[in-house]
């Protein structure tokens, strides 16, 4: 039966408590000021979308008003258009037609519109949804989110209507705590965020400076999600041990169950990713036949998380941003217990080892541009040498007082969660600027254009790393022996409380 959507209510839901709550959402958050842009006195335009999934998830269907007129509206997937049905505009002329991913918006513009989308079909392209139980469902918003460009004077409020039971996980910052209204706001978009409808298990978990909003998906076979709860915790406070917080106050964190057929050797954590759409979204793809301890000696969650610690860096100079993950995620396993501090400085010269093998005759920047084969390694290495460089340098300019975790502290100050993409250049300047010194643009300098990879030999001799035949060890008479301590010393608190888990104590 195709639905009329000549008219727009101004709200579906015939739920007043409801009703009256997002008004008083709506009548705050006008009030609130802008801050940390150039835009801090300007109110926003506030286009207001009603969504509403149906209880099977075949479909969903769109109403959306915007605050004043918009001339454009497009959804960021090119495939969109596959799945849209019942596109309308509700002024006088109802029909609109679409262009490629482009809805034709009459050349007065418009100020309402309304769609459905065939939710199941859309999500049958994207190979999360191969390990998902019949009642769970990943379909990027890129797929059905039709709107006007988010800019900083533009924002989305968007209401969904949930049938009972059914949640939904999105990385926007939710506004009520049955997490059904949320505001979207500027952002890098750097990917397609996995959105997620269906009976999951939502829960807040409070780690040093934040609440992860964590969504454990139901997989084909049922699992205890207890374990996995306590592994994403154990990975968060791991990188809260860099300056004693996580880095954002309150990101998605989305488990999802990898297919049974496809786990192979993958690990307990074959795949993870950060994505920045509308808000920071940690995606984790998991085994949850293996144990716990598997999970809790992987490295993959404490490198996404570690991700949280910078702003997006353009893809040209993402060998920066994976990188430093790649240097955090050995050293913060070092403090958190789960690495001895050899096996973590074995780990980061095996990874240098591989980063100097990988294309020698490209540079970083080289390395980092598309449809580079067999670069990988030098992606991800090259900052990780680079982070180690710079977290040495600052500790002995200033006799331990400054370090690589502390600049980075100030970079959560005073600029994150970022709302744009970033340039290597442009955060390496913000870094020496934060420090008041001049340690990472000199490298930058040297090292981005330079084939071949950074030469980390004379800092390891330094620090009493002596490799023989493969294998690193620990001298005691080196010149910044102190600094080594100091980089993978163990937090004795997070390791006892990671022993506890192990042995699954509560």
């Amino acid at each position: 039966m195709q639905r009329n959507y000549g008219t727009i209510p101004t709200m579906t839901s015939s739920d007043t408590t409801k009703q009256a709550t997002l008004t008083a959402i709506l009548y705050l958050w006008l009030l609130l000021p802008l801050a940390g842009n150039a835009f801090a006195n300007v109110t926003p335009a506030l286009h207001q979308y009603t969504i509403t999934v149906s209880a099977d998830l075949e479909h969903m269907s769109v109403e959306a008003r915007f605050d004043g007129r918009v001339h454009s509206v497009a959804a960021r997937s090119p495939r969109a258009g596959r799945y849209l049905a019942d596109f309308q505009n509700c002024d006088d002329d109802p029909r609109l037609r679409m262009r490629n991913r482009r809805m034709i918006v009459p050349a007065e513009g418009i100020r309402c519109m309304s769609y459905t989308v065939n939710l199941r079909a859309a999500a049958s392209e994207q190979r999360q949804n191969r390990g998902l139980s019949a009642d769970n469902i990943i379909v990027s918003p890129a797929l059905w989110l039709w709107r006007p460009e988010i800019t900083h004077t533009s924002e989305l409020l968007v209401d969904f209507n949930l049938p009972t039971g059914i949640n939904v996980a999105v990385p926007w910052q939710a506004l009520d705590e049955q997490r059904t209204t949320y505001r979207v706001r500027k952002s890098p978009e750097n990917a397609d965020v996995a959105a997620a409808f269906g009976r999951f298990d939502y829960h807040e978990i409070a780690v040093p400076g934040a609440t992860l909003r964590v969504s454990l998906l139901r997989g084909e076979t049922a699992v205890d999600h207890s374990e996995l709860l306590r592994w994403v915790k154990a990975a968060a406070t791991d990188v809260s041990l860099a300056y004693g917080r996580f880095p954002n106050p309150s990101p998605q964190v989305l488990v999802i169950p990898v297919a049974e057929n496809s786990r192979r050797s993958g690990g307990a954590v074959p795949f993870g990713r950060v994505v920045r759409d509308g808000g920071e979204s940690v995606e984790l793809y998991v085994d949850p036949a293996q144990p716990l301890s598997a999970f809790l000696n992987d490295w993959t969650a404490a490198h996404e998380f570690s991700h949280l610690m910078l702003p997006y860096v353009n893809r040209n100079h993402r060998w920066i941003s994976e990188g430093f993950a790649q240097y955090y995620q050995n050293v913060l396993l070092a403090r958190s217990g789960t690495y001895d501090p050899q096996h973590a400085w074995q780990k980061l010269y095996e990874g240098y080892a591989r980063g100097r093998m990988s294309r020698p005759e490209l540079s970083p920047n080289d390395a980092a541009e598309g449809g580079k084969r067999d670069a990988n390694m030098k992606v991800y290495w090259s900052g990780a040498a680079l982070a180690l460089m710079a977290d040495v340098a600052l500790r002995e300019q200033s006799n331990g007082q400054q370090t690589l975790d502390s600049v980075l502290q100030l970079l959560q100050s005073c600029c994150l969660p970022s709302d744009r993409v970033w340039s290597g250049p442009e955060l390496f300047a913000t870094l020496d600027d934060l420090s008041g010194r001049t340690v990472f643009m000199p490298l930058y300098r040297r090292y981005a254009d330079a084939a071949g990879f950074p030469d980390t030999s004379p800092v390891f001799a330094e620090l009493g790393l002596k490799v023989e035949d493969g294998r690193v060890r620990l001298l005691r008479d080196a010149n910044l022996m102190a600094i080594r301590s100091a980089i993978t010393e163990v937090d004795s608190a997070t390791a006892s409380w990671r022993q506890q888990l192990a042995s699954n104590i509560p």
